[in-house]
């Protein structure tokens, strides 16, 4: 039976879009779930489950109150039932959280106001999660919410992983540093390799590779993120589906002298006509990886890049901690592509890492070890839950 005062709502608020999910955090049970997409365009669409059950409805949907409406009117119409302590509090997943911000935060005013001040960092991101956030003030009115930062994790940072070796004063005035992103996966992940393995928490060095359409890597020691690829924004890094990851910043400005491109343009080329998409013409990994196998150039060579950009964290955060015990795959790519992830650590056994190609392209689904028993590194294979986690802070936050 499902006790009301440990459920909780969790909301992922996008610009078009709603995610939910209303997780008893008791059981880690997922009772309820869905989305809802196209949000302030003609036709917008719910899709809602409860087990193995889905139920699609098409709908003007205008904006995120709205979204929060048809939210409570699937949970009414297909269940589970809201209302009597349910749910008991609302988490948000809140992109940029600054240097303000270091864990879960019982949402206030204040909280509000900057959530609103740091949108200047997260333009595309911090706007929708604040109007998710008071949208769910009106739908459930006197419910605690709690903001869960994506950056979070990453306020462990040293100084000299943070820093950019810009005008001091500058970067100051402006907040330019690194926050680092998807630290709410990366937190989930390296806590469950660490119980996987029966690692001591405070001697352990984990290294995550979150590996989906936007990609990103972290060395985590002792339980404390103390590098991480993204920085002052989630462009930098990893080669994603579309965006570009590391480029010299002077690219930008011989585009912007030679072929005239202006500052938007500068900014959709890097964050949407980049990365796979750039190179190969597609930002989904699973069709590069097709059409390379049936021999397209720039598909193999849009792999090579991607691959090549991998290797170069993982030998990067190795130095910085000083060894692994773990390298960790998740994510949409890294938890269903062992064939990045067998290139992705090829070459490498000099350095104690030794995939079991057995185990590494077996159809397993769950936590798993892809290494072979005489690895000095273990290379694992954990599914993330970002859901799960922001349900578990925001319950530790009441």
């Amino acid at each position: 039976m499902t006790d009301p005062s440990t459920t909780v709502l969790v909301v992922n608020s996008g610009s078009s879009s709603l995610k939910y999910q209303l997780i008893e955090t008791g059981t880690e049970e997922v009772l309820g779930k869905g989305l809802i997409e196209r949000i302030g365009q003609d036709a917008g669409a719910t899709s809602h489950s409860v087990g193995s059950e889905e139920w699609r409805t098409t709908a003007p949907i205008p904006d995120h109150a709205a979204a929060f409406a048809a939210m409570t009117e699937a949970f009414a119409s297909h269940g589970p039932s809201l209302g009597d302590g349910v749910p008991a509090a609302i988490g948000h997943r809140v992109v940029q959280g600054g240097a303000r911000f270091s864990g879960p935060t019982i949402i206030t005013e204040q909280t509000i106001a900057d959530i609103d001040d740091l949108s200047a960092l997260a333009p595309l991101h911090n706007p929708p999660a604040l109007a998710g956030i008071l949208a769910a003030r009106d739908a459930f009115p006197g419910v605690p919410e709690v903001a869960i930062f994506d950056t979070a994790f990453h306020t462990t940072l040293p100084p000299a992983a943070y820093t950019y070796a810009i005008d001091k004063d500058l970067a100051a005035a402006n907040r330019i540093r690194r926050y680092g992103f998807h630290g709410t996966s990366h937190k989930y992940v390296s806590e469950r390799a660490i119980a996987f393995l029966g690692l001591d928490p405070e001697q352990s060095r984990v290294i995550v590779m979150h590996l989906g359409n936007g990609a990103s890597a972290c060395a985590v020691a002792g339980g404390r993120s103390v590098e991480t690829s993204m920085g002052m924004t989630p462009l930098e890094g990893l080669v994603m589906g579309t965006r570009s990851g590391d480029v010299d910043p002077a690219v930008l400005f011989h585009l912007h002298r030679k072929a005239g491109l202006g500052f938007d343009e500068l900014d959709t080329l890097l964050n949407r006509k980049s990365g796979l998409l750039g190179l190969s013409g597609s930002g989904d990994l699973r069709d590069v990886q097709a059409r390379a196998e049936s021999g397209d150039a720039d598909a193999e060579l849009a792999l090579e890049v991607y691959v090549h950009q991998l290797k170069h964290y993982i030998g990067a955060y190795l130095a910085q901690l000083g060894g692994a015990d773990a390298i960790v795959f998740t994510a949409g790519v890294g938890e269903n592509a062992p064939r990045i992830r067998q290139r992705a650590v090829a070459g490498l056994e000099g350095l104690g890492i030794e995939l079991d190609d057995q185990r590494n392209l077996a159809p397993a689904r769950g936590e798993r070890i892809i290494s072979t028993d005489s690895s000095r590194t273990a290379v694992l294979v954990i599914p993330t839950n970002e859901e799960l986690e922001i349900a578990r802070q925001t319950a530790s936050a009441l």
